[in-house]
């Protein structure tokens, strides 16, 4: 068991709480409403974190029972999600992130410790720490997808906010990497950011502490720079203020995270 850990189960629980208060009073027309993935509507985000939801579950509890992860057909599942219409598909999003969020929550102190989960794409089965925030940093972005879509002064949620970025310095690392495109940049840079460092090179790392050879400075709040990081920083959605200084701008960061 670890604080981060802990910390992570309390934000994917504050996240899901915030959804459902947006999500139970909206309208058939409401959820075919643009959401703040530009190329998804406020439905089919809520299908896919449910269908997310379902997926890791569908990991999770064989890890709990100590069993073996059992063949799952992805496709089968986004194919049955994607079928749905936009009201199943928000309820759908409620029932199983909600299942999957209870899941997490009931696990005693061992097991935080010792369970790993197989997700199928490493090379060895993740620590919890890590699977629970990789869901973190999904969630809270997609959560900030829906919200924006009637609240266009919405931010990330602060508290998930800081703990992504503790998560992207430790354990998912290698997701920040994975996702960025450092050749879009013109030179090598090092950006300051509210106690962190990202290096931009050959690769993308964050790490803790302000580095002593910054070359630019990211001004304004953490959770603008975690949708930075997510791809959710363009124009039309930065805060008044946000802007970065130094050998790089704001536009010239936008690229390196396409976001997803």
């Amino acid at each position: 068991m670890t604080d981060l850990l802990d910390a992570s189960i309390v934000a994917l629980r504050t996240n899901h709480d915030q959804l459902e208060k947006v999500i139970t009073p909206l309208s058939p027309e409401d959820l075919t409403r643009r959401s703040g993935a530009t190329d998804w509507t406020v439905a089919q985000v809520l299908s896919h974190l449910g269908s997310g939801s379902e997926l890791t579950y569908a990991r999770l509890a064989p890890a709990v029972a100590g069993e073996p992860v059992p063949d799952i057909d992805n496709q089968a599942v986004w194919d049955r999600w994607n079928a749905m219409s936009p009201e199943d598909q928000a309820a759908g999003f409620l029932q199983r992130h909600g299942e999957l969020v209870e899941v997490l929550e009931g696990l005693d102190d061992e097991q935080r410790k010792t369970i790993t989960v197989d997700l199928g794409f490493l090379p060895e089965p993740s620590t919890l720490e890590t699977f629970v925030g990789m869901r973190l940093n999904e969630t809270a972005a997609h959560a900030w997808d829906v919200r924006v879509a009637f609240d266009p002064t919405a931010g990330i949620e602060p508290t998930s906010s800081a703990l992504v970025v503790e998560h992207l310095a430790n354990g998912l690392g290698f997701m920040l990497d994975f996702a960025a495109r450092p050749q879009s940049l013109q030179q090598p840079a090092t950006l300051a950011l509210d106690g962190y460092g990202i290096s931009f090179a050959d690769t993308v790392t964050l790490t803790v502490g302000t580095p002593q050879d910054a070359t630019a400075t990211f001004h304004g709040p953490l959770e603008a720079a975690v949708r930075m990081l997510s791809g959710r920083l363009r124009p039309e959605v930065t805060p008044a203020g946000v802007e970065v200084t130094g050998n790089v701008t704001l536009d010239d960061l936008r690229p390196v995270f396409p976001g997803y």
